[in-house]
This record gives C-alpha cells, sequence and structure tokens, in this order.
C-alpha cells in the first residue's frame, strides 16, 4: 500500500486530562470518518502544557505506557481500523518519567513507544525539569498501514535525528508538538520564529525524500501569556506543502499522501546516494576545537 491518508488533530487542551483524553477520542473518530488510516495528535495531547513552571504537582499528570491512555485508544484504533499516535507523559518508575509517544497499530496492538531525545530548557518550556532523556533511540514502527518514524517537538530541530530515523526506513516521519508564541511578543518575531519552524521540517522532507507530518497544539495557555500557534502541516518529499492549517483554530483534516513518491523524489534528486558518509566522523564530537 502507498497511498495513505493521513489525519491531523490540531487542538486547545484543559486542565483535567479526561477531557483531553475524551476530545481526542472525539476527534479520531471524525478522522476516521473522513477516511483516515493514519492519526497523529499533539504533543502531550491530555494537559495542558505544564513544562511553563517547575511545579512537583504535575509529576500526578504521568502515567504508565502502556496504561490506562493506551488502552482507551486501543479500543478507539481497533474499532475504527486506525493507526494511533499518541504524545503522552511516562511514569517509567518512582522519579522517573520521559516525554513518550506510543504508537497503536490498526488492530489495537499497542506496536511500541519512542521517547523524545532532545530536551529544552527555555522560559516557559523547563521540560529539563520533568523529562529525562530518552533511552530508546530512534525508532520506526511497521505499522499496517505504512512504516513510520516518530519525534518529538523539540527533535524536530535536528537534521541529526531526522536521518537516522529515515536511514531505518521511514517513510513518513510524525512531529507530535507544542509550541507558541509569547502573546507580548511582536508579529515580526512572531513570523520569524514560526518560519523557522516549518523551514526546518520541510528541509527534513527534502534531505531524506519523506513525507513529513507535523501537528501542533492551539490555543491560549498560560493565562493568556502563551498563545499556542497551531499551523500543522504535511510536506511531500520535495518540501511542498499539501496541507497548512490555521495559527488560531481548532482542526481534523486528513490528507491523503503517496509514500512511493520518495522513490521518484531520492531518484531524481539522489541526496540519500550522495552522501559521503566517510566523512561524517566528526559529527559526534561536542564541537571541533580540539578539545
Amino acid at each position: 500500500m502507498s497511498k495513505v491518508k493521513v489525519g491531523l488533530v490540531q487542538m486547545s487542551c484543559v486542565a483535567e486530562k479526561q477531557p483531553n483524553l475524551e476530545k481526542a477520542i472525539k476527534e479520531v473518530r471524525n478522522a476516521a470518518a473522513k477516511g483516515a488510516q493514519i492519526v497523529c495528535l499533539q504533543e502531550l495531547f491530555t494537559s495542558l502544557y505544564f513544562c511553563d513552571v517547575e511545579d512537583y504537582e504535575n509529576f500526578k499528570l504521568a502515567e504508565s505506557i502502556p496504561g490506562p491512555s493506551t488502552t482507551a485508544l486501543s479500543e478507539v484504533a481497533k474499532e475504527l481500523n486506525v493507526v494511533i499516535v499518541a504524545s503522552l507523559f511516562e511514569k517509567r518508575a518512582e522519579g522517573l518519567y520521559h516525554n513518550t509517544t506510543a504508537v497503536i497499530d490498526a488492530d489495537g496492538e499497542y506496536l511500541g513507544k519512542y521517547r523524545k531525545m532532545h530536551i529544552p530548557d527555555d522560559p516557559g518550556y523547563y521540560e529539563k525539569f520533568y523529562f529525562t532523556p530518552g533511552d530508546l533511540g530512534y525508532k520506526v514502527f511497521q505499522t499496517k498501514f505504512a512504516k513510520i518514524g516518530v519525534l518529538i517537538c523539540w527533535d524536530q530541530w535536528y537534521p541529526e535525528a531526522s536521518r537516522i530515523t529515515a536511514l531505518m526506513g521511514a517513510e513518513i516521519m510524525f512531529y507530535p508538538t507544542a509550541i507558541g508564541w509569547a502573546s507580548a511578543q511582536d508579529e515580526e518575531t512572531n513570523k520569524e520564529q514560526y518560519d523557522a519552524w516549518q523551514t526546518i521540517q520541510r528541509s527534513h522532507a527534502v534531505a531524506n525524500g519523506v513525507h513529513v507530518v507535523s501537528v501542533n497544539r492551539v490555543g491560549y495557555e498560560q493565562e493568556g501569556a502563551m498563545k499556542f500557534w497551531g499551523g500543522s502541516f504535511v510536506a511531500n518529499p520535495h518540501g511542498k506543502l499539501m496541507y497548512l492549517a490555521t495559527h488560531d483554530k481548532e482542526e481534523t483534516t486528513v490528507v491523503e499522501i503517496d509514500t512511493q513518491t520518495s522513490d521518484h523524489y531520492r531518484t531524481h534528486w539522489p541526496f540519500l546516494r550522495d552522501r559521503r558518509i566517510d566523512s561524517y566522523q566528526p559529527i559526534t564530537k561536542r564541537y571541533l576545537d580540539g578539545d
């Protein structure tokens, strides 16, 4: 199967977990009704983006994976015959937490998880307080409809992560994400930041010859101080936008992509073939200053 219908759920969230889960399930159903075969939810969709503060109470939002949310989503996946990509706050053990995405196949089988590798620590994004860096490495998942790679939010800035995921055979790369603007920020800065975010991910599509699906949250949080910028999109293997969401509305959209086009783009623009892998050893260094 080369043609796959991908569903993107761009939504706003509330403080309580259960309403968010129920809302996400409703939108998975909505996407499936539109023909979606793989549905991707945004980063940490069961809660508000809690990493704006360092608060020990927020650890109570975490759960095991597999766990309650994956159980509920597995039932829906099986009923609707859809693959679900679900980003969750994972409690691995007492005092050990990850930012993790679970992948559930169309028969309801839990295929496994990817733990976010790159963890930010910026004003309003204090993720290192909550999340241990991933230790599963980069992952691909053979689903009923396609072999997919999953990366999470801050991973999106790193071409190394997308390259490795593509080299493992990912036909589509999914990025659940949660990123926005400070409400007091000027429009020129807003545009520059969003353009950088979209451009780097479109470049991953071009460099690797694969479709990229990026799903972001939307809406005001942090008592209005943060506007999550939505703008979810799908890019083809040449970086062309096949779909672009708004910055201020909830949207559930289905886009049909043809994974077989990767062969065409990789053949005519053979960036993957022409890599000088013998020259890349220095990339494992922090910085090339002799130390």
